[in-house]
């Protein structure tokens, strides 16, 4: 199997239209041609950990730290519930303090208050004790994305600090957490890391099926220049070549678990303006638009060059509709868009 999957990421000419289209096929037959809105809300900035690889990085001093208000965070749900996205998703810097975690609990409750109970949530906040999570979903999210990053534990050690803090296993006991609490749980992988190998990929691929995953965010790795990481530059393959396997890994992943929710990140858009067009047109069925208020947009830089941080959260969302429709792709409004392959489990 692994040897199968290197040759689907690697492809070319003939065989790389054969994948798309197969993949096109499957997701059509599957789970159809609706995308699904997240409503992006970048809660904060301000982060605990290290990760060699990322803008906003606790040693980062470039970076004028941030954290949205009560209020602007309960507005930017408000606007995702009006303009009928079905979902949202609070994603921050990692913290686990009490004043933080208690935060969560109570914005999630009042956001399930103020959109009739009618508004998914989907949280991104990073590594928690299991008794967090619950106390979390028992509050009204659902669905929650973990990234891992990279399956493989001595890639995950070159690209993280050597500490507790930022430890492969704990990730992997984190998302088992996730499952056992009952969320629609999400990881993810970096692609055109350095160091990385088409074999890792395709490992990585594998570890998601093992883990029986029921949705994910992947894209291609963007650099920061103020990150440790970005010594290793030299070593990256060229931005085209980082958008291509990220596409091959979407349809690959698409065809080897054909009834997950998978997101066309914003990553690819950073490198080609159709980037997720591409996604969605081959197999992702997630959009995450930005609705952050416009002012804290440009400084959530996990990477630079990150496109449309100046744009307001209506004109985004036209942008999106336009580029959703373009794909071929029709967009579900108002719909919470659970994972299939989630819904097919709670059923086994």
């Amino acid at each position: 199997m692994i040897e199968k999957l290197e040759k689907m990421l690697i492809c070319r000419g003939e065989d790389e239209e054969r994948l798309y289209a197969e993949a096109k096929e499957i997701k059509n037959q599957t789970i159809g041609n609706k995308v699904y809105l997240r409503g992006l809300i970048e809660i904060s900035n301000i982060c605990t950990k290290d990760c060699f690889y990322c803008g906003i990085r606790k040693s980062n001093t470039e970076t004028a730290r941030y954290a949205l208000s009560d209020e602007e965070i309960l507005e930017a749900a408000d606007f995702a519930y009006t303009h009928r996205f079905g979902s949202i998703v609070l994603q921050g810097g990692e913290r686990s303090d009490r004043e933080f975690t208690e935060r969560i609990t109570r914005l999630l409750k009042e956001i399930k208050k103020n959109s009739n109970n009618e508004l998914g949530i989907t949280l991104s906040l990073g590594e928690q004790t299991e008794d967090t999570y619950k106390r979390w979903f028992d509050a009204g999210a659902h669905r929650y994305l973990l990234r891992i990053e990279t399956s493989n534990p001595e890639l995950y050690a070159k690209i993280h600090p050597n500490n507790a803090l930022h430890s492969h296993a704990t990730r992997l006991k984190c998302l088992e957490r996730l499952q056992r609490t009952g969320y629609q749980t999400g990881t993810g992988v970096m692609i055109g890391l350095p160091f990385q190998t088409i074999t890792d990929l395709a490992n990585d691929l594998l570890f998601l099926q093992s883990m029986d995953i029921d949705m994910v965010g992947m894209g291609p790795y963007l650099e920061h220049h103020a990150t440790p990481l970005y010594q290793h530059r030299h070593l990256l393959l060229p931005l085209e070549e980082r958008l291509r396997l990220s596409i091959h890994m979407v349809a690959a992943l698409r065809l080897l678990m054909p009834d997950i929710n998978i997101a066309a990140t914003t990553a690819l858009q950073a490198i080609q303006a159709d980037g997720r067009e591409k996604a969605l047109e081959i197999g992702a069925n997630v959009v995450m638009p930005n609705i952050t208020p416009t002012t804290n947009r440009t400084l959530y830089k996990l990477y630079e060059n990150k496109p449309g941080i100046h744009e307001g959260a209506a004109e985004s969302m036209r942008k999106l509709e336009e580029s959703i429709l373009k794909s071929g792709c029709e967009v579900a409004y108002g719909a919470w868009g659970d994972s299939r392959h989630f819904q097919s489990r709670m059923e086994n």
